[in-house]
């Protein structure tokens, strides 16, 4: 027996191709929920039926949104072509034949608790230091652009983003947030990781977490204004969407400065106390933690290095 085909609800309206690998996919579904449906940092389903090999069936997987809940119009995702898939029926393969006017599925019905509210609550004073691997600017972009729309003139001074990629190109939404630095000050800093291979590049090099290197955080609290040693959970808050390296390439350097997961096996791991506030959030899809708590020769001078911050933030 065939498996169950999924029945198309909305359609592709617009693709615009950032690069031959990264793409904005714009769709509209036929019965548009009441707005706002979604808070600015969660996701939904997209799914499509593999009409090339139907016995493969369909396809759904959960992408975060980058349009602001308050657009009108049709629904804005970056995705990036998956080179090495690990399922055999692999979703962006089939996106990336779709073209404009395409029939697809989305399931209108947002989730996640990566979102402002959930973590900190939208009147938290602190910087916002939001760490973006790839298409994993999609959440923040959002959040951004949510608050322009709620208000034009927002100060956007309390929002960074730190965004990473390969080469200049994969830095999706650039020129929109570039704008946005001289217009409404968001403090907006990309790093490629190959500039070798681009010549004309003039800005910061490195991965994305490389901005938290003992060498290069002194120079990251001087950009943020921030006095030295200042760069602590008492005036940023961090969050992180990317992939695992990105995601314990940030936190473990920020151990340093008593920056505490979001991940309650890591905070028992590293002897944090029950009533001490989380401070670092990201997006994981996997279950596994981005330490191997497992391991005590990890765990034990990191345990030691948050006992030994934490005691010199909060004395």
């Amino acid at each position: 027996m065939a498996p169950k085909a999924l029945e198309y609800n909305a359609t592709l309206v617009e693709r615009i191709d950032v690069t031959d690998a990264l793409t904005l996919f714009r769709v509209k579904p036929d019965q548009e929920p009441a707005r706002p449906w979604f808070v600015p940092g969660q996701y939904c389903v997209l799914g499509l039926n593999n009409q090339e090999k139907p016995e493969l069936g369909s396809v759904r997987r959960s992408m975060s949104i980058a349009s602001a809940p308050e657009d009108e119009g049709p629904i804005e995702f970056y995705i990036r072509w998956v080179a090495k898939p690990e399922s055999e029926n692999p979703l962006t393969h089939l996106l990336w034949k779709l073209k404009t006017g395409d029939r697809m599925y989305m399931r209108a019905v947002a989730a996640g608790v990566f979102t402002i509210k959930d973590t900190i609550g939208v009147d938290d004073p602190r910087l916002r230091v939001m760490v973006a691997a790839g298409t994993g600017s999609a959440p923040f972009v959002s959040m951004i652009r949510s608050e322009l729309r709620r208000n034009p003139r927002a100060d956007l001074s309390k929002w960074v983003l730190l965004h990473g990629a390969s080469y200049p190109a994969d830095l999706g939404y650039r020129d929109e947030l570039m704008g946005l630095v001289e217009t409404h000050g968001l403090k907006y800093w990309g790093t490629v990781s190959r500039p070798k291979e681009a010549q004309d590049w003039r800005g910061d090099t490195g991965r994305v977490e490389s901005f938290f290197e003992p060498e290069r955080l002194a120079d990251l609290e001087k950009r943020l204004g921030l006095p030295v040693g200042g760069f602590n959970p008492k005036n940023v808050v961090i969050y992180i969407c990317g992939l695992t390296g990105t995601i314990t390439g940030t936190i473990v350097p920020l151990i340093d400065r008593a920056f505490i997961p979001d991940f309650k096996r890591i905070r028992e791991a590293l002897g944090v106390p029950a009533d001490a506030k989380d401070s670092v959030f990201y997006e994981q899809y996997d279950t596994e933690p981005v330490i191997n708590i497992k391991d005590d020769a990890v765990v034990a001078p990191l345990r030691e290095r948050m006992q030994a911050a934490l005691a010199k933030q909060f004395p």
